[in-house]
């Protein structure tokens, strides 16, 4: 029998967030050991008329590939994940490790021509474009794992608990609930459409941001789990001043810490970080990494602690995240990239607020619209 929290889940992931139709082609992806999560989701992709299509990773391959692969291995993508990027009806990704640091070892300048091949980007903009277009659906879903516990400074027990609550599977209806966090949430997304520019004051921070034409989404549990924020994407070259992200981002396993990005007409003029700063000088060598992608603010209040783990961190209720790389097409953006890395700030100390066409529209961790 299945774990009610995974039947749970995967109601939601599939009926909710990918809404599957008869015949859609649906692939799952995520490690080996999620075994019951798989079953899970096949198991409601099969009852909605689609046909589940497993991408199952074992430990080490990814590890042994990059430590031993060519340069001309490193960039080949094979045509068969062109094919499905093409025709597949939706993604799933689940979220687990079996080791956080497993790549931490991996030369940065390997793990940049990797993830920077000019083939993958042109992956990521085939996905893109079909997502936009209302052609696929995706949702990344979490598997508590002694890996992301330990992570998180939690036993497995106690994460698992923290996990169902911040998807609010605790609840007895988790659809009508993200439901209303639609409903809320809305009124944040109408205001910020109507706003041309933003001005950000912060510990070491100083940042304008121009958003004119640009579209605000309302995120609510239909692309991750769980879900929390509002995002758009800054015209490419209006960003302008300073920011310091409060904490680490993670990057393939490697922790990159007190990252500060300096910018002048949208590009990265100056980046320091205390920790890994060689792996983010490589990362900005990206074609237009050394731009931002994204401005979001966090609005998930449930989600308590900073876990190491994005899928939950940028949701944190009080923050704000940047992300360098690829922006999102939803918005308007131009900026394509190979890589979307997300840093996160902060915003509940006192001086910290976002000012939008002169107006303080958020203070110290909470909204004043």
């Amino acid at each position: 029998m299945t774990n009610p929290l995974f039947e749970k889940l995967a109601k939601l992931a599939v009926n909710y967030s990918l809404k599957v139709k008869k015949g859609q082609r649906i692939r799952i992806a995520g490690p080996d050991f999620a075994k019951e999560l798989y079953q899970a989701l096949c198991k409601e992709i099969v009852e909605a008329g689609g046909y589940p299509w497993l991408n199952v990773e074992i430990e080490g391959v990814q590890e042994i590939f990059l430590k031993y692969a060519s340069k001309e291995q490193l960039l080949f993508v094979d045509n068969l994940y062109k094919q499905m990027y093409r025709e597949f009806d939706g993604f799933i990704r689940i979220h687990a490790d079996y080791n956080t640091r497993r790549l931490s070892e991996i030369d940065p300048k390997i793990i940049a021509t990797y993830k920077g091949a000019p083939e993958r980007k042109e992956l990521s903009d085939i996905f893109e474009d079909r997502f936009v277009k209302g052609e696929l659906a995706w949702v990344v879903v979490p598997f508590p794992c002694h890996a992301l516990a330990q992570e998180a400074s939690m036993d497995l027990f106690s994460y698992t608990e923290f996990v169902e609550k911040a998807l609010l599977l605790d609840k007895n209806d988790p659809i009508e609930e993200w439901r209303k966090i639609e409903v809320e949430q809305n009124k944040f997304v109408e205001y910020l459409n109507k706003i041309e520019n933003i001005h950000v004051l912060g510990e070491d921070t100083d940042l304008t941001l121009s958003f004119k034409g640009r579209k605000w989404i309302n995120c609510c549990g239909l692309q991750n789990l769980p879900d929390g924020e509002v995002f758009s994407s800054p015209v490419e070259d209006s960003v302008n001043g300073k920011i310091r992200f409060t904490y680490p981002a993670i990057y393939l396993g490697n922790e990159i810490e007190n990252i500060f990005l300096e910018f002048k007409d949208g590009v990265v003029k100056k980046a320091t970080a205390e920790k890994g700063e060689s792996l983010l000088l490589e990362l900005l060598k990206i074609p237009n990494a050394d731009r931002l992608g994204e401005f979001a603010v966090g609005t998930n209040y449930g989600i308590t602690r900073f876990t190491k783990s994005i899928l939950f961190d940028e949701k944190l209720g009080g923050t704000i995240h940047c992300a360098i790389g690829m922006g999102f097409k939803e918005t308007g953006a131009k900026n394509m990239c190979a890589i979307h890395l997300d840093f996160i700030k902060d915003m509940k100390l006192p001086g910290s607020k976002i000012i939008a066409d002169g107006k303080v529209v958020y203070e110290q961790g909470q909204w004043r619209i």
